[in-house]
């Protein structure tokens, strides 16, 4: 089978910092990055070292050849990852000795994709295929709706986090991923529980709590504890939760063993600098866990 993913695709300039800035405060790095990242881009990149097969739909400007490069080095499907008029998506990242960060984020040619290019794309997709999407690029809805109509089965993944995007799209999708915080101000906005929403199953990432999936048909919720290891970047870690759960129920897991192997990886992943380049394979995961 295939995970189709619209993607964001961004260059990564990762800033080590003694802690992060305030308002004003001017400091000086003591190391700097250039990596691969994106939200779109981590995600097929981690569903590739699962495993999976993957065809990343997207585009980058002129100066991103490099990552469309990179992205296919590591085995992502590139061909419906166009080249546009305009800068590449990239992030600034500022990183503090405890691993939290904060991020300034262009999105640039992320968000000059064709819906035209969707379906096209999509065409060669097949029923029981994954289809995902984030909130970094354009014609989230479009995307999620063409990959419904060919009987795939739709995750979204709602980050950067709007209501109305969310909101847009929750007809279309099977499978809802959210952070902690998210899952709040959603449930506030629409005036229901999460239990409520029209859609088969939601997963809230917790943190270093782990996650927590509620079967909305069934009305279950359960949680899932993470490993505990030391922290060094916590960049990419949700996006990697997020690529290898797909590659899981890709592959035919269930749900539960799907969020156990996640949570591995997303938990090798914080002990790691930097984003997509530097995301676990599984023989990496099962050598750091033995």
């Amino acid at each position: 089978m295939t995970i189709w993913n619209l993607g964001s695709v961004n260059a990564d300039m990762v800033y080590r910092l003694p802690h992060l800035p305030a308002a004003g405060e001017t400091l000086a790095a003591t190391a700097f990055q250039r990596g691969l990242g994106g939200k779109g881009a981590n995600m097929s990149v981690a569903a590739v070292r699962a495993g999976s097969r993957v065809e990343h739909i997207g585009a980058v400007g002129a100066d991103g050849a490099w990552m469309r490069e990179r992205l296919a080095g590591y085995g992502v499907g590139v061909d419906l990852l166009d080249e546009v008029d305009e800068t590449s998506g990239h992030a600034v990242i500022a990183l503090d000795a405890a691993g939290e960060n904060q991020i300034i984020l262009y999105p640039g040619a992320n968000l000059l994709i064709e819906e035209a290019r969707l379906a096209a794309g999509l065409a060669a997709g097949k029923t029981g295929d994954i289809a995902v999407c984030q909130n970094e690029t354009s014609a989230q809805v479009a995307f999620a709706h063409a990959a419904r109509m060919a009987g795939m089965r739709v995750a979204y993944a709602a980050a950067p986090f709007t209501v109305d995007a969310v909101r847009d799209i929750l007809p279309e999708i099977d499978l809802l991923l959210l952070n902690a915080v998210e899952a709040e101000q959603l449930e506030t906005a629409m005036g229901m529980p999460l239990t409520g929403l029209d859609v088969r199953d939601i997963v809230v990432t917790l943190g270093a709590e782990g996650c927590r999936w509620i079967d909305t048909i069934s009305g279950d919720s359960r949680h899932f504890p993470t490993p505990e290891v030391k922290v060094v970047d916590t960049t990419g870690a949700g996006d990697t939760f997020t690529g290898y759960l797909l590659a899981a129920l890709d592959q035919g897991m269930e749900m539960d063993a799907a969020l156990h192997l996640a949570l591995r990886a997303g938990a090798v992943m914080v002990t790691r600098l930097g984003t997509a380049d530097v995301i676990p394979t599984q023989a990496e995961i099962a050598e750091f866990f033995a």
